[in-house]
C-alpha cells in the first residue's frame, strides 16, 4: 500500500480527492494537512468519510511529506509553488490541482495571478496532467500540473479537430457553464443561494485565468498559440461544466463522428456519444468521466462540439487521482471506475 500526503484537504476538490484516495485499492492517505483546522478530525468536517479515513488534520511538515510515495497539492494558488520544490529535492513526486505550475511563462504567470512565481524554473519541467494528451509523459514524471476543469472540457473538445487540422484555429469559440462549486468552498456573497440560485449569468468576460491555460495547451497541437474567445457561466448548480464549441471548417472534413470515436478509443474516461446526442452534466456526476458528442449543423461550415464533466472529479480530483497512477505505476483506471450518479 503507497502512503499518500495531502496539503489542504478542506475545500471541494480536498475532500472529493479524499473521497476517491480512501476507496482506492492501492494507496492510503497518511497525511492531511490545513492550517487552520489543523487538530480536527477529517470526519468532523467531512462525515461522509467516517469509517474511511481515521486522520486528523495537521500543520503542513515537508519532513513528514517528504516520507510519502507522492503529495498532492489542493491548496489556493500560489501555495504549491513554495513547498514542492523541497519535496522534490527529497525525491517526493507532486501533483499540484492548483494553477502553480500550469502555464510555462512566469511572465504570463504573473500577468494573471499577480505575484512572481516563486520557482521558475521548475516550470519547463512541469509536466500538464491532460492523460489523454500527455500520457506517456506523465508516467515519467515528478511534477504533475493538475488541468483546471475548464481547459479539460474545451481542450478534449477540440483536440480532435485540431490534431486533424479541419478548424480555424484563428476563430475558436468556446462558451462554457459552471455550477457554483467552481468557485470553491469560501465565503463569498456570489456564491450564496439567494444570490446565484435561479439565476444565470456570464462571468470574466474581459479575461478569465484559464483562458491563458487552454490557449497554451491548443497551441502546443498547433504549434502556435490559436485565437480563443472563451466566456465562463455561472449556472445555479452544484458541480458539473458544459462546455459548447465552436470551430469554422477550413475544408470538407469527412465522417466528425469516426473522427472522434477513432481518437479516444481506447480511452476510458472520454465517452463520445452516439451521432446527434446531446450529453447532460447529470451523466457524469461523481464520475471521473468526459461525455462528448459532435455536430454540424444543417452541413454547414461550423462544427459545434458539446463537452460536460464534473468540475470536482474529471475537472479536478479525479483526473489528479488518474495523474497519480500514472505516475506510481499503477492501472489509470484505479479507483476510478464510478458511475455518474443519477438523479
Amino acid at each position: 500500500m503507497l502512503n499518500i500526503g495531502v496539503v489542504g484537504g478542506t475545500g471541494y476538490t480536498g475532500v472529493e480527492l479524499l473521497r476517491l484516495l480512501a476507496l482506492h485499492p492501492g494507496v492510503e492517505p497518511r497525511v492531511i494537512t490545513s492550517r487552520s483546522e489543523a487538530g480536527t478530525a477529517v470526519t468532523d468536517m467531512f462525515p461522509n468519510l467516517r469509517g474511511h479515513i481515521d486522520l486528523k488534520f495537521t500543520e503542513p511538515d515537508t519532513g513528514r511529506l517528504a516520507e510519502c510515495d507522492l503529495v498532492f497539492f489542493a491548496t489556493p494558488n500560489g501555495t504549491a509553488m513554495k513547498m514542492a520544490p523541497e519535496l522534490l529535492r527529497a525525491g517526493t513526486p507532486v501533483v499540484d490541482l492548483a494553477a502553480d505550475f500550469r502555464l510555462k511563462d512566469p511572465a504570463e504567470w504573473e500577468r494573471w495571478y499577480g505575484v512572481p512565481h516563486e520557482c521558475p524554473d521548475l516550470l519547463a519541467e512541469a509536466v500538464y496532467g491532460l492523460p489523454e494528451l500527455n500520457r506517456e509523459a506523465i508516467a515519467k514524471a515528478r511534477l504533475v500540473a493538475n488541468p483546471g476543469c475548464y481547459p479539460t472540457a474545451v481542450t478534449l473538445g477540440f483536440l480532435p479537430l485540431l490534431e486533424a487540422g479541419l478548424i480555424d484555429a484563428g476563430g475558436l469559440i468556446a462558451d462554457a457553464k459552471s455550477g457554483v462549486s467552481g468557485a470553491g468552498r469560501k465565503a463569498s456573497v456570489n456564491a450564496l443561494m439567494g444570490e446565484c440560485g435561479e439565476s444565470f449569468k456570464a462571468y470574466s468576460v474581459p479575461g478569465h485565468r484559464h483562458q491563458p491555460e487552454i490557449r497554451q495547451t491548443l497551441g502546443a497541437i498547433l504549434g502556435e498559440l490559436p485565437s480563443l474567445t472563451f466566456v465562463p457561466h455561472l449556472v445555479p448548480m452544484i458541480r458539473g461544466i458544459n462546455a459548447t464549441l465552436y470551430g469554422r471548417l477550413t475544408n470538407e472534413p469527412g465522417d466528425l463522428q469516426r473522427l472522434f470515436e477513432e481518437r479516444y478509443r481506447g480511452e476510458y474516461f472520454v465517452d463520445v456519444m452516439p451521432s446527434g446526442a446531446h450529453p447532460e452534466t447529470r451523466s457524469v456526476r461523481g464520475a471521473n468521466q468526459c461525455r462528448i458528442a459532435v455536430h454540424r449543423p444543417q452541413g454547414g461550415d461550423v462544427v459545434v462540439v458539446l463537452s460536460v464533466i464534473d468540475n470536482l472529479v474529471k475537472g479536478a480530483a479525479g483526473q489528479a487521482v488518474q495523474n497519480m497512477n500514472l505516475m506510481l505505476g499503477l492501472d489509470e483506471k484505479l479507483g476510478l471506475e464510478s458511475i455518474g450518479l443519477l438523479p
